[in-house]
């Protein structure tokens, strides 16, 4: 044990103190070996690593100035609340329920459950009984109660830097009821679907939560999906209203979503699903003249009988408007992820055990305090939008940045200009986002005040430890804690996390559970591995915030999340527990790679292979072999000026060797001049799968962010492997 970190049984709780003052990193002889035994029969490891590349078990320990005032202020409370979580979590969440007003109280326990197939069906329940409205305790309760009315809620930040807009939560109160006015006009009352197809601007907030106050449910599409996508999604749902916008600039690229509209909507009726009755069409101020008229620009198809511009209805619309008081197992919203079948999941969520949920995750993980300024730079067209864009920080009464760009344009330093201009105190951003920036150097950076930081936050897939240590050392200036976040769609807030003040952090490691969440690792079989371990990453209980079902398809969520290993949520991720008790993610299963009967997960040899100094970036795909059973087939994608040749092959294949293991070495890499991502930068590895093979028959690729993508790689595939 390291000299600096002592530990000390009391009552079967093991206890860790953390080094005092700043950061330090110790060597790889230190560790946290000891795990929270939370029941006298089994035991719940808090504490151990998949070793990446550059690890070398370096830990990084919260400086004081965080540790100071925060909520959780060191593992020891860290260990104490999730021990409380666990053992009574009757008392641990009517802690935070008693935070939220109520119209009428539960009648039950607070959380009710089935997670066994074989003992019925599956279902979750969170203070069944009880009523409230999500709305008016995000917005009335913190303007009438809390007095926090002329607090700003929103710092709106354009595409372009002449677009900003200051939105107090008084203002958007208002914005929201004259909205939810307007919907019931429209005839949408408690339980209607309305589909939301808006960029990232104000009133796609104002939409969602007029939804919310008068109980329709909402269902946000991403503004970059194709109208076949779009389709999709307003059929399943069977929405009777859709919200969009003229137009958009991505970037310097203009995007006609009103057009892509018109060609959805055409599509339903084609596949007689007519089913939208209004289309309320905001025009956005981007593509506007001075004098207020739309720009040339931009030809808008118009259809009398269905649209209506924003404006108009807005104008005379009353700003006051009763909610809808709803049970607390109502639907708050549903949200399309992506399906192994290749037909989308319409995820549930629902009204109590979501608010619960994410103003606590938020409140913890970010260590929000009253004069925060927070930004996530995700869309909300995404779930991290919805839980740490809209609901989460609007249950804590947060400041946060709502941007509407992207990272490169008007310049690459677009990121830390916004960091400077609203001082901003907590960054939660991707990994994708991180690496790309990277490519540019620190120089960029160095322009912009950005001592105003002091928690950094990463969502969306694990972070390979040489971006995070860019993004500790280059962005946080080598004094801000990097939380990296796994969640899903799925769990609809945080499950694993590191907590700033509390976790000793390993880059690329998403450390441990977050309250009420119980997870285990099992193999193949459904056997429970304890230790170190590599396997399946199941949850045994339900916590608040988790799904409830797919829309209108509660078998395909019990046989996607429950058939395969029955008493357990399936999280379809693989997961390793380090030999100090610490969690990586390793990517999905069907990522895992089975060579000659090791598993070995994606992740690992993405890692080796961006060290290399050509790479920028690296995906790895199983591919099928005769001899061992399945091989590795590598995507590369070098940086600028940098050749593709034999040489390198070779390099790669040794620096693989070297890294892991001769059992890693792959047998095929291919250049890669891009690899085929979705809108949100996420890696489509079905795809790359298939390429590998050489399966020309890819089914939809709407979702791409560039199919031509798709034609390059193809042409590029390795020789040796048609």
């Amino acid at each position: 044990m390291h000299a600096g970190l002592c530990c000390f049984c009391t009552g079967g709780l093991i206890v860790f103190l953390p080094y005092p003052g700043g950061y330090r990193q110790i060597s790889s002889d230190s560790r946290l070996t000891h795990f929270l035994t939370l029941r006298c029969y089994r035991p719940i490891y808090i504490c151990s690593t998949m070793v990446v590349p550059e690890s070398h078990d370096k830990m990084y320990y919260p400086p004081d100035d965080i540790k100071r005032d925060a909520h959780v202020p060191d593992f020891n409370a860290y260990l104490a609340l999730y021990r409380k979580s666990l053992e009574n979590p009757e008392a641990f969440w009517k802690s935070t329920a008693d935070e939220f007003f109520w119209k009428e109280p539960g009648t039950g326990p607070l959380m009710q459950y089935n997670f066994d197939v074989t003992k019925g069906n599956i279902y979750v329940k969170c203070m069944e009984g009880a009523k409230t409205n999500m709305c008016y305790n995000v917005l009335d309760r913190l303007v009438k109660e809390k007095n926090l009315g002329e607090k700003v809620a929103y710092y709106w930040e354009g595409n372009s830097s002449d677009h900003h807009m200051t939105i107090t939560y008084r203002q958007l109160l208002s914005q929201v009821c004259r909205c939810a006015n307007v919907l019931k006009q429209m005839g949408v009352k408690k339980g209607d679907r309305v589909s939301i197809y808006l960029p990232m601007i104000p009133e796609l907030v104002y939409t969602m939560l007029a939804c919310a106050r008068i109980g329709a449910v909402h269902s946000i599409v991403f503004a970059g999906f194709s109208s076949e996508s779009l389709c999709e999604r307003i059929m399943d749902a069977q929405s009777s209203v859709l919200v969009t916008a003229d137009g958009v600039y991505r970037g310097e690229k203009l995007i006609n979503l009103k057009q892509i509209v018109a060609e959805a909507l055409e599509k339903c009726r084609e596949k007689a699903s007519a089913s939208v009755t209004k289309c309320l069409v905001v025009k956005h101020q981007a593509l506007r003249t001075k004098s207020g008229a739309a720009c040339n620009k931009l030809q808008t198809p118009w259809d009398a009988k269905c649209d209506v511009w924003w404006d108009e209805a807005m104008r005379d619309s009353p700003e006051e408007c009763e909610p809808e008081w709803l049970d607390a197992e109502d639907p708050l919203f549903i949200l399309y992820t992506s399906g192994s079948t290749g037909k989308p999941k319409g995820v549930l969520h629902t009204v109590a055990g979501y608010l619960l949920y994410t103003s606590l995750t938020f409140k913890y993980v970010f260590d929000h305090h009253h004069d925060d300024v927070y930004w996530c730079t995700a869309d909300i067209g995404w779930i991290t939008g919805h839980s740490y864009i809209t609901y989460g920080p609007l249950a804590n009464g947060a400041t946060s940045v709502l941007f509407e760009g992207i990272p490169v344009h008007p310049h690459v330093g677009r990121f830390w200009e916004i960091i400077e201009k609203y001082k901003v105190t907590k960054f939660y951003t991707a990994p994708t986002a991180i690496r790309l920036l990277m490519k540019y150097g620190r120089e960029p950076l160095q322009k912009y005040d950005l001592s105003s930081l002091r928690i950094l936050g990463t969502v969306g897939e694990p972070i390979n430890p040489e971006a995070w240590q860019w993004y500790h050392e280059a962005v946080g200036q080598g004094r801000c804690p990097v939380v990296d976040t796994f969640w899903q769609t799925e769990t609809g807030g945080h499950v694993l996390t590191p907590l700033p003040a509390a976790t000793p952090l390993k880059p690329g490691s998403a450390t441990f559970p977050f309250f009420g969440v119980e997870l285990a690792i099992l193999n193949e079989h459904g056997e429970e591995l304890e230790g170190e371990a590599e396997g399946y990453l199941v949850f045994r209980r339900p916590w608040p915030g988790i799904m409830r079902t797919v829309y209108r398809n509660h078998e395909r969520f019990e046989n996607t999340y429950f058939k395969k290993f029955p008493g357990f949520y399936v999280t379809g991720d693989g997961c390793r527990r380090d030999k100090d008790g610490y969690y990586w993610i390793t990517g999905r299963m069907d990522d895992m790679l089975n060579v000659s009967g090791h598993l070995m997960s994606t992740a690992e040899v993405e890692a080796a292979l961006t060290e290399h100094p050509a790479v920028a970036e690296a995906a790895v795909v199983s591919r099928p072999h005769k001899v061992k059973g399945e091989c590795l087939y590598c995507f590369v994608t070098l940086k600028d000026s940098r050749e593709f040749n034999c040489t390198l092959v070779e390099e790669l294949k040794r620096l693989v060797r070297e890294k892991i293991g001769p059992i890693a070495t792959p047998d095929f890499i291919q250049n890669a001049p891009a690899l085929p991502k979705t809108r949100s930068g996420k890696i489509m590895r079905r795809i790359l799968r298939q390429i590998a093979r050489n399966e020309k028959d890819l089914g939809d690729l709407s979702t791409l962010a560039d199919p031509m993508v798709v034609e390059v790689l193809f042409s590029q595939r390795c020789e040796a492997a048609a």
